[in-house]
């Protein structure tokens, strides 16, 4: 699968959260998440690893236990049932992969 950026489309599951499906296939899925400063994505798990990048901006991620401050050029991956949540410090842009396929992130 190939697709051009397109920056319309994107979803808002939770105020200040926007995202979109880049592509996926059998296994995986590709997400780019556009995150308002001083939102917050609620504490949650799921089964699917998921392995992310920070394009810009800040947050505090919450992995577990841990607490990491999140800046450009840092990455990070969570298990399966990991339970997780965000505070945005910054407007930010992230990318993330999750596995095994989330279809409940599949476009349409």
């Amino acid at each position: 699968m190939f697709a051009k950026y397109d920056p319309h489309g994107f979803l808002t599951p939770v105020k200040g959260i926007k995202m979109k499906t880049l592509v996926y296939g059998e296994k995986s899925l590709l997400t780019r998440f556009h995150l308002e400063k001083d939102s917050l994505l609620p504490r949650h798990s799921h089964p699917h690893e998921q392995t992310g990048f920070m394009v810009s901006g800040k947050m505090k991620l919450y992995i577990g236990k841990e607490v990491f401050l999140v800046e450009p050029g840092d990455t990070w991956s969570i298990k399966g049932d990991i339970e997780h949540w965000a505070q945005i410090i910054e407007d930010s842009v992230a990318i993330e992969v999750f596995s095994p396929l989330r279809e409940d992130y599949l476009p349409g």
